[in-house]
């Protein structure tokens, strides 16, 4: 008797699977779904199977798919073995890097990037420089000669400043600004020529229009130490004065303030000078230097270039002073460490040009123009020297007329400088 429903027998349990069977064939080999691993062998056989696998038989799923091959004898089971992927295509090897091509776009992605990185950082800069001085405003001007003569003004501004930058700095609180130091470079064919003008030198206010005002002012012979052209009317005065004293075309106007200046050699990370025997001190600047080789920071420099009562030629002493440490500062400016470093070169353009105050007409070609012949002068490619002076008058240096005309003249000429300067 069977526990099966009614009319239900043995044969209808579906081949018995799981439940065992009396039949002399196992359960497996009767019922369980079978794979074809290859070609029939000769006779109806089936071919040997490969080393240590076993060999299946084909099935029949009973919907007339008959021979269903899984593969995995001939190892083609997932796209391996005999480099067949599904369906036997064979996969195409993958192609060699095409080097040339990716170096080109490499190239280009490149020079893109700086071109973008130049103009954007041109627009940049030309938009922070402080074009405030009209050259146009200067009357009575002389020829231009050959190359190009920048007029390069230190003022004793404080605009800006601190209480604790001015104590810092010794720059005392004084309104308005003065000039501390002038020097003329002159840029052409033979070299940098860079001149001092002394604070102190005689020299005849002209005839001038007010910068402000518009108004003439007719000249009357009064003669006056060069700064206080300045003091007067400002740069276009300033200018109309060396221009008529020297006989000089002044092409370019550059000036610079206490705190720009300080803050432009804390930029480069200082600036390395060779302080002479017995160093310097002087209470008045600030400065307290130790003689020998050395890297001066902001203050320090700033101390330097205007100490002067500390000096044995006072004012040409300092303008010396001056000029060596201009020249090795724009030399600084220059190498490859700050030129080469963004996080070097955007703070030092950043702050000499957010101080700088230059001719409406100056672009920043001709900016870099100066300070590439201010780096030549240190390099040994030009000269500096200070404006001839064949003595004084009134505490006031009056410069030597016949040096100073022919000087004028070999710069108009843009010819090598032979004259000699104190």
């Amino acid at each position: 008797m069977n526990n099966w429903p009614e009319g239900w027998s043995d044969g209808n349990r579906g081949g018995g699977y799981g439940h065992g069977s009396a039949s002399a064939q196992p359960d497996g080999a009767r019922v369980m779904r079978q794979v074809r691993r290859g070609p029939a062998a000769p006779g109806g056989g089936q071919s040997a199977p490969p080393y240590g696998v076993p060999s299946q038989q084909p099935y029949d799923d009973g919907q007339g798919h008959d021979g269903y091959d899984s593969g995995y004898n001939t190892g083609q089971v997932y796209g391996g073995g005999g480099g067949q992927g599904r369906g036997g295509d064979m996969y195409e090897p993958r192609p060699a890097p095409n080097w040339r091509k990716r170096i080109k776009w490499t190239s280009i992605t490149v020079v893109t990037v700086l071109v973008v990185t130049t103009v954007a950082t041109y627009f940049w800069a030309d938009s922070k420089l402080n074009r405030e001085v009209d050259l146009s405003k200067v009357i009575e001007r002389p020829e231009a000669g050959d190359g190009t003569n920048y007029l390069i003004v230190g003022s004793d501004s404080r605009e800006g400043m601190s209480s604790e930058e001015k104590k810092k700095l010794h720059t005392g609180s004084a309104e308005g600004k003065r000039t501390d130091s002038m020097m003329i470079l002159h840029t052409g064919d033979n070299g940098p020529t860079l001149i001092s003008l002394p604070r102190d030198s005689d020299v005849e206010i002209p005839t001038f229009v007010g910068s402000e005002s518009g108004k003439t002012y007719p000249g009357t012979g009064r003669h006056t130490k060069l700064n206080a052209a300045y003091a007067e009317d400002g740069p276009e005065l300033l200018v109309r004065t060396v221009e008529f004293n020297t006989g000089l075309h002044i092409d370019h106007y550059v000036e610079i303030g206490f705190a720009g200046f300080a803050n432009i050699v804390d930029a480069v990370g200082g600036v390395e000078m060779e302080i002479p025997k017995g160093g310097i001190k002087d209470s008045k600047s600030g400065a307290d230097l130790k003689e020998g080789k050395q890297t001066l920071n902001g203050e320090e420099a700033l101390a330097f270039v205007r100490t002067r009562y500390a000096l044995a030629g006072s004012d040409l002493d300092r303008t010396k002073n001056q000029q060596k440490f201009l020249a090795a500062l724009a030399n600084q400016a220059a190498t490859p460490s700050t030129v080469l470093n963004p996080f070097k070169l955007y703070p030092t353009m950043s702050a000499g040009l957010d101080t700088l105050i230059v001719d409406k007409e100056m672009g920043l070609f001709d900016l870099a123009s100066m300070f590439w012949a201010m780096k030549g002068v240190t390099g040994g490619e030009g000269t500096s020297m200070n404006m001839p002076i064949s003595g004084s008058s009134g505490g006031n240096l009056v410069w030597d007329k016949a040096k100073v005309k022919t000087l004028v003249q070999q710069l108009n000429n843009d010819e090598k400088v032979t004259v000699s300067g104190n």
